[in-house]
């Protein structure tokens, strides 16, 4: 049985059936002298050990690798723009709390590649469709200083209803530190005096995210 090219195989079973190693040599098009894209590609994601950390590579370690180059670096770029855009086009278009996989596969996007600490807050409405969102507190890999204050500031400013917090800890674990369910009981205990909802609170690593909501963590008394 012939073996069908990465761009056949897409077409006829669909892009969710190919391989890291197959949608990276579409991405790239054409190997060099003496290597294949598929050779190419192999390479290429056994020098980043992941595709999620050849996306998050820096220019320089990304042109670093024999064969990829600013191109294909400005390229990839483009694609993630592009994936963060739908994303946050697409969030506007449907109730958070009713799917909270979308609001953890958005923020995931927006946080999972950061390497300071940040932290960020989607405004709702009260059928909980996204108002706005902002990243209200900045810190140092380790820590970030998160006041209660600024997000009620902010809540009234947007007339929101509800609201979901999410920050990355960009150790990639992550189980909440004690300073975690802290400002987050402080942020609920501030927010139910101008009758607002914390739905949830996300804590973002590497591949993976913590829901307050799903362990329990969030007081909806």
């Amino acid at each position: 049985m012939t073996r069908l090219m990465p761009r056949e195989k897409l077409l006829q079973q669909g892009a969710e059936k190919l391989s890291d190693q197959e949608l990276l040599a579409i991405f790239l098009r054409t190997g060099f002298k003496n290597c294949s894209v598929m050779t190419l590609a192999e390479n290429s994601l056994h020098h980043f050990g992941s595709l999620r950390e050849l996306l998050a590579a820096s220019k320089e370690n990304f042109c670093e690798v024999k064969g990829l180059g600013i191109t294909q670096y400005i390229q990839l770029q483009a694609c993630i723009e592009m994936t963060k855009r739908y994303l946050t086009q697409e969030i506007k278009q449907q109730p958070l709390f009713n799917n909270i996989e979308f609001a953890k596969l958005y923020m995931q996007t927006e946080l999972s590649n950061q390497q300071r600490e940040l932290f960020m807050v989607l405004f709702l409405d009260n059928q909980h469709y996204l108002i706005e969102q902002e990243t209200l507190f900045q810190g140092t890999i380790n820590s970030t200083q998160v006041h209660p204050r600024e997000i009620i500031k902010s809540a009234l400013k947007y007339n929101a209803a509800a609201i979901i917090l999410a920050h990355n800890h960009p150790s990639g674990i992550t189980t909440p530190s004690k300073e975690d369910i802290a400002v987050t009981e402080q942020i609920q205990q501030a927010c139910k005096l101008i009758d607002v909802r914390v739905l949830d609170h996300l804590i973002i690593g590497k591949n993976q995210v913590f829901s307050f909501c799903e362990k329990g963590l969030i007081d909806f008394r």
